[in-house]
């Protein structure tokens, strides 16, 4: 999981705003869940999997927002 979190890091930043679109948010959820198990934080591995239902309805839009003004997603860098 760590190898595809590195990946997915080191993606250029158009498209990681592409990854925020609603239907691709999903890249993002798992990004999210494999932080969480490769750090063992419990917290990251549950609000990665809440990701998944709330990512195509809010979270897109807050990852988006997010990656435009910081260059991270929201809640963990990216």
């Amino acid at each position: 999981m760590k190898e595809l979190c590195k990946s997915i890091d080191n993606l250029p930043k158009i498209v990681k705003l592409l990854f925020c679109l609603p239907v691709l948010n999903i890249v993002w959820a798992i990004y999210r869940i494999g932080e969480g198990l490769a750090s063992k934080n419990n917290l990251h591995l549950v609000l990665g999997i809440l990701w998944v239902v709330f990512g195509p309805t809010i979270g897109w839009l807050l990852d988006l927002i997010c990656m435009l003004l910081t260059g991270h997603i929201f809640w963990f860098k990216a």
